[in-house]
This record gives structure tokens, C-alpha cells and sequence, in this order.
């Protein structure tokens, strides 16, 4: 029995994505299928790098093809496209080359929304995707030192627009780049809608997979004009255990809602520390709040990271956690929420866009 380029197709639209709920011919995710003979090659092309499920797409994929009738043996090439949610950049939109942009922000201060943002930033590049981070809190830009780019400055090739830093495989920008470290930002209202603004539009950002933005705490200026002028994919809220963050949450949530920008989910942060002596765990802002707040809404729960030494030495010295100390439980942490957010992101552009079939030839 020959086996044909339909079998193969047919084999693999029996195998879904969980993540995206849809099979993977019908996501547009099966490429270049070659037969000969009792053999076949083709290539999957995953939606992220960084996806939560290629474990399991791998196993089901695999057996699917074992089953196909006549087919002795198979080789898959594994890939991977990042696509635009919202069906790609509408004429005249900022930031065009920029696939999709993920907002990290909290109801309140104090919570690691930065440290987040970072180590989310670089756990999204080290698995392959182009990533930027731009630094929106103006009133504590904390980017220049978490990176280690503090004393560096941005360059202007034509006096008119920015090449952003790069550090740990990302493109960074930031207010604090450009300001003395010691200078207080007094501003109001429009003056830093027009600052944020140049921070957006004037940076030579390239071709990103996905632009990180970390917004200053709260539902103020900066995170309303950044929520209604750019196409994000998603918000991510940053919270800690205790229910004073919590409530803060809720008015964070409430804020993208009104400016129809969906929530990919919660991520609770200082969740538990564990002794690094005896590794008895402490639960000293409580636990299990982002947990119940993600139930409340119907949003994922993202994940939790743990509260360590590590990390914050980690934010002191410029080296992000998922970097310095890559095996430790708390780069795995960021690691989980990472691929998490990335999955989440996919699935807004699978609902976005009708996406190919391919067909055989």
C-alpha cells in the first residue's frame, strides 16, 4: 500500500493543539509534506517558541503518523511562526513591525511587576522569539539597573529616532536612559503622554515576536494612554497573595476591560519562601490569592513565583534570574509563566484570524 500526502494530512488533523483547541491542519501548523515510497518528512510549525504543549503535540503527533497504514517510517522537522493577534497591524498603526505587544501591569506598587516583566521578556528570547522590553513606568524606571544597562545611553542615527539597548538577548528602552538617575520626573498629564509616545513611535524597534511593555502601578495616564494607543495582544496582572493586592487587581481588571483589552491571566508573585537552610516554606503574604482572583474572574492562572534571595539579587545585580541562575526553582517559575503568556497570545491570534489549510498535492 503507497502511502500519499492525504494520509499524512488526514493522520494530522487528528492531532489538537490543547492549547488552542483546534488540529493542527486546520491551524495551518503541517508543512512542506514529502512521500516516498513507505516514507514520509514534513515540518510543524508551532504558533510560539515557546510553547506550553510541544511536549505533548510531539507524543500525539508521533503516534498519529504511526498509525498511518504503510508508513515504515517518518522524520518531522519542528518549527516555529509567531503570528500577530488581531490578524496582523492596521494602516497607520504604531509599531508595525511588532508582532504583538503584551502589557504587565498591577493595581498597586510593590508588587515585582517589573521583575516579571523582565524575566518574561528574557525567558520569551531565550527560547528563540524576538523580543523587546520598554520601560513605561516613568516615575520608577527601574529597567536601566534590573538589565545592567544603568550607565549606558541610546544612540540617534538620524537625530531623529532611538536604537533601543540590547542586554540577555533582548531590545530595551527606557525613560531612565535618557534622565539622570538622581532627576525626579515632575510631569503632568501631557507632558508624559508625549514622552511615552516618542518612546513608542521613535524607537527602531525591528521585527519583534513580541514587545513587553511594564507599566507604571495603578489606572493613571501612562497605562490608559499606552491601553488606548496600542494593539496589544494582552495584559498580564502582576499581584501578590495578600488581599490589599488583591483588591487592587480588581480595578486593574476592570481598567482593560473598559478599554477592551483581554487579560491573558494572573501571575502571583512572592508567593511562598522557602527556607534556603531547612527549605521549610513560609507563606508570609499568604497564598493561593492569585489562584482564587483568576477563578473569580475565568482568566488562567498563570502561575506563582516564589519569593528568594535570588531573585531580588538577581534584579540588583542586572543579570534577570532566568539567566543567572537558569536551573534554580524560581527560573523555572518564570520559565512556566513564560510559555504560559506565549500560549495564551496564540490563541488570541487563533481567534482572531481564519488561519490556511493546507492542502495535498
Amino acid at each position: 500500500m503507497s502511502v500519499t500526502q492525504a494520509d499524512i494530512l488526514a493522520a494530522m488533523s487528528k492531532v489538537m493543539d490543547p492549547e488552542l483547541h483546534i488540529d493542527l491542519v486546520k491551524a495551518g501548523m503541517v508543512k512542506d509534506i514529502h512521500v516516498s515510497g513507505d516514507t514520509a518528512k514534513l515540518k510543524i510549525e508551532l504558533t510560539t517558541p515557546a510553547c506550553p504543549m510541544k511536549g505533548k503535540i510531539q507524543a500525539d503527533s508521533e503516534a498519529a503518523l504511526k498509525a498511518v497504514p504503510g508508513l515504515k517510517s517518518f522524520d518531522i522537522e519542528w518549527g516555529a511562526r509567531v503570528r500577530p493577534a488581531g490578524g496582523g497591524m492596521p494602516a497607520g498603526a504604531l509599531l508595525p513591525q511588532v508582532k504583538n505587544i503584551i502589557l504587565v501591569g498591577a493595581g498597586k506598587g510593590g508588587v515585582g511587576k517589573s521583575t516579571v516583566s523582565i524575566n518574561l521578556a528574557t525567558a520569551l528570547a531565550q527560547h528563540g522569539a524576538k523580543v523587546g522590553l520598554l520601560d513605561a513606568d516613568f516615575y520608577g524606571p527601574s529597567v536601566p539597573l534590573m538589565t545592567g544597562l544603568g550607565d549606558k545611553r541610546p544612540v540617534s542615527p538620524d537625530g531623529k529616532s532611538l536604537n533601543p539597548l540590547e542586554a540577555h538577548g533582548l531590545k530595551v528602552m527606557s525613560i531612565g536612559f535618557l534622565v539622570e538617575a538622581d532627576q525626579a520626573l515632575i510631569w503632568r498629564g501631557p507632558m508624559l503622554h508625549g514622552a511615552l509616545m516618542q518612546l513608542v513611535r521613535d524607537v527602531n524597534w525591528g521585527e519583534l515576536d513580541y514587545l513587553v511593555l511594564d507599566l507604571p502601578p495603578g489606572t493613571g495616564d501612562v497605562a490608559l494612554t499606552l491601553s488606548q494607543s496600542v494593539r496589544a495582544a494582552g495584559a498580564v496582572l502582576v499581584t501578590t497573595p495578600q488581599d490589599v493586592a488583591l483588591a487592587d487587581v480588581v480595578r486593574a481588571k476592570q481598567m482593560f476591560d473598559k478599554v477592551h483589552i483581554p487579560v491573558l491571566g494572573i501571575v502571583e508573585n512572592m508567593s511562598q519562601f522557602v527556607c534556603p537552610n531547612c527549605s521549610h516554606t513560609t507563606a508570609i503574604f499568604n497564598h493561593g490569592g492569585g489562584r482564587k482572583a483568576a477563578q473569580m474572574f475565568g482568566i488562567p492562572f498563570l502561575g506563582e513565583i516564589p519569593l528568594d534571595l535570588k531573585v531580588r539579587e538577581s534584579g540588583d545585580s542586572g543579570v534577570p534570574v532566568v539567566v543567572g541562575a537558569k536551573d534554580s526553582p524560581e527560573a523555572k517559575a518564570f520559565q512556566e509563566v513564560a510559555r504560559n503568556i506565549a500560549g495564551r497570545v496564540s490563541a488570541q491570534s487563533i481567534k482572531s484570524v481564519p488561519l490556511p489549510v493546507m492542502q495535498a498535492r
